[in-house]
């Protein structure tokens, strides 16, 4: 199967030297070159190609409207975006206006032919170091925004509803840990108070929905 690809960059040199580049791929045919993205999109309703590598800076008409038209449009056609600018913003922006994957103008010619076989088969594909921002993006904010049961109780409050929901007493749970029963008591009402939780049967579908243990 031949991929028809067709070039979206306002810089003639930069088609010039991308089409150079993929036309030694046997399975890749460029059938076009655009140099705005108002071109872009005509061009891609007229040539149907397989595959769009869209630069997200260009004149008339931006990359990522570009995207969105033509997946819009076109949903069969999958869009790289090909772009001097590795800020997640941009990445984030032209993803959600339908790409399927996201290079770095700098990569190898290698790589643009991975992504363009990758995306014909419904794959995404990220250039790896945009990959790893956007995986350190999404880590930091899960961080930001974590209401999970180990950021919202410690440890020993953690250990307590462990205990409780497997069916232990305040005693049991107090002479197991070590600890008085007025301290366990406490823990208890904190880990209500913390999870607006204050009933035993709650708490211990909450403890069983957060993994701490099982029915």
């Amino acid at each position: 199967m031949i991929i028809k690809v067709l070039l979206g960059d306002d810089h003639k040199i930069m088609r010039q030297g991308l089409r150079a580049l993929l036309e030694k791929e046997p399975d890749i045919e460029v059938i076009g070159e655009a140099e705005d993205g108002r071109m872009t999109v005509r061009l891609a309703e007229e040539l149907s190609p397989d595959v769009v590598i869209m630069d997200i800076c260009m004149p008339d008409l931006n990359g990522i409207e570009a995207t969105h038209q033509i997946t819009a449009r076109l949903p069969a056609v999958k869009v790289v975006a090909l772009s001097m600018y590795s800020d997640i913003r941009f990445v984030l922006s032209i993803m959600k206006a339908g790409a399927s994957g996201y290079l770095l103008k700098d990569c190898a010619c290698d790589e643009l032919a991975q992504a363009i076989r990758a995306v014909t088969i419904n794959r995404t594909y990220l250039s790896p170091s945009i990959a790893d921002t956007m995986i350190k993006d999404y880590i930091h904010q899960l961080q930001k925004d974590d209401l999970s049961v180990f950021s919202v109780l410690t440890a020993r409050e953690r250990e307590v509803l462990q205990l409780l929901a497997e069916g232990k007493t305040i005693k049991e749970i107090a002479a197991q840990l070590y600890i008085s029963v007025k301290t366990i008591e406490t823990h208890r009402q904190q880990i209500m108070n913390k999870l607006n939780i204050h009933t035993l049967p709650e708490l211990t579908k909450y403890a069983v929905r957060e993994g701490l243990t099982s029915l």
